[in-house]
């Protein structure tokens, strides 16, 4: 089950949301420095660290599950949010070269068919980082922030999970290495948490990120899949048809 949209704000506008933002951006700013004239799309909650790449990008995207709920993003600006199932996104074949998935992958319903899905949207050469909560982390196991909710992964998991969803795993880092807590006193001392942590428990850390890149040179077996999902009209009017067919009898 998704963790649901206004929780997710809610965290992020608190002081440990706020916190783990700035741990998980130092992270992926090691993995992607600058993104000049990509094609982005962020899957799950991604925007609070969509803002940080999207002024060099041409354009970003935020995508966000039914089963999550979405929000206007960018804030006072045109929407650039759309509400999907992420085994069905609404974007052509090869469209898009980056992919950013944040509080999304733990939740899927069907963690390959969401992977095979995004692997038709990249470009070749197209590159995707995953943030999942780390199995051996703390947080994981803490149930007041949305890490600690859906299918944790260990880095194990995670490369082979890629690989038999064609994609080349690469760079990797990791990133909150404080304990989830809301002391102040504790808060305060997150930079000596995070430096000590990359040095002497990187396997413990709260979240495993993840680089990887399209893989071409290996077939796709092909598979009819019927969707699942069911899209019922809303306020349609009712009996519209039926009028209509009477009029054509009468002429």
């Amino acid at each position: 089950m998704h963790v649901d949209i206004v929780d997710l704000r809610q965290f992020y506008h608190s002081m440990l949301g706020r916190m783990a933002e700035q741990s998980i951006a130092v992270a992926l700013s090691s993995l992607w420095a600058r993104l000049p004239q990509e094609r982005l799309v962020g899957i799950g909650y991604a925007v609070p660290f969509l803002d940080r790449f999207r002024a060099d990008t041409e354009r970003t995207f935020a995508f966000m599950p039914a089963g999550q709920g979405a929000v206007n993003w960018p804030v006072g600006e045109p929407s650039a949010t759309a509400l999907v199932f992420d085994e069905e996104l609404p974007l052509p074949d090869a469209s898009i070269d980056r992919v950013l998935m944040v509080h999304s992958l733990e939740f899927a319903e069907n963690p390959r068919e969401t992977l095979k899905e995004i692997w038709r949207v990249l470009a070749p050469g197209g590159r995707l980082v995953i943030v999942v909560p780390n199995r051996r982390g703390v947080w994981a196991r803490m149930e007041h922030t949305p890490f600690g909710s859906g299918r944790p992964y260990s880095r194990g998991q995670l490369t082979a999970l890629l690989r038999e969803t064609n994609f080349t795993p690469g760079a990797s880092a990791e990133a909150l290495f404080f304990p989830p807590s809301k002391i102040r006193a504790v808060l305060k001392l997150r930079r000596s948490f995070e430096r000590l942590g990359r040095i002497f428990w990187p396997a413990f850390s709260g979240v495993i990120v993840v680089e990887a890149q399209k893989r071409l040179y290996q077939g796709l077996p092909v598979a009819a899949r019927a969707s699942r999902r069911v899209f019922a009209p809303v306020l349609a009017p009712q009996g519209v048809p039926t009028a209509r067919v009477a009029v054509q009898r009468k002429a």
